[in-house]
């Protein structure tokens, strides 16, 4: 972690406006983009966020929270927040004009693949345990280095490796991938339906 990070989070813990407001402008889009993909639903992913730094200013409060690995810690509350409402409620079915949200630039037709797709990506990576999930999003969906997870799940690298072995074996099942198509490719391209 570099120096400024944790400069950053010292002022945060003193509740600097500035320092939260930095915060909360560089992680809020990222932390919306993951809820948004995994709940698929515009209002629980805000839902999400703002409960997420809510729990953040918690912990900081009670002079918690991450020493260092901010993003990883941000993350980690709002796999928490998402696996906690996925227990409580299952998600609810939308009609067929809620899921289309039809617009002038794409055909009906093209709404109906896309959403075909969002769906099959959504059932597959429910489909995986609450780690195996995380460690897809993070690693094909955001991006982050493989200890980046380890640090967000508190596990070491070798356990995300075989989590994410496992995870592209269960979803190259589901989603009908050949073991010959290159997993990440397919995986992204999956994902690209549901940004």
């Amino acid at each position: 972690m570099d120096k400024y990070q944790i400069e950053l989070l010292r002022r945060a813990r003193e509740y600097d406006q500035q320092a939260l407001a930095e915060i909360y402008d560089s992680y809020s889009p990222s932390l919306y983009g993951y809820a948004l993909r995994l709940l698929g639903d515009a209002n629980l992913a805000e839902e999400c966020v703002a409960e997420t730094f809510s729990r953040f200013l918690c912990a900081i409060h009670n002079g918690k929270g991450p020493q260092k690995y901010l993003k990883a810690y941000l993350y980690r509350i709002a796999h928490n927040w998402i696996s906690d409402k996925y227990r409580r409620c299952p998600p609810e079915s939308v009609s067929l004009e809620e899921q289309l949200n039809l617009s002038n630039e794409m055909h009906l037709e093209e709404q109906v693949d896309r959403r075909i797709l969002q769906d099959q990506l959504r059932n597959a990576l429910a489909r995986l345990t609450p780690d195996q999930r995380q460690v897809i999003m993070l690693v094909f969906i955001e991006g982050w280095r493989k200890a980046e997870v380890a640090a967000a799940l508190g596990k070491p690298v070798g356990a995300i490796k075989s989590l994410q072995f496992r995870a592209l074996n269960s979803l190259r099942k589901v989603l009908g991938i050949t073991k010959n198509e290159a997993q990440h490719e397919a995986i992204k391209s999956y994902a690209s339906f549901t940004s």
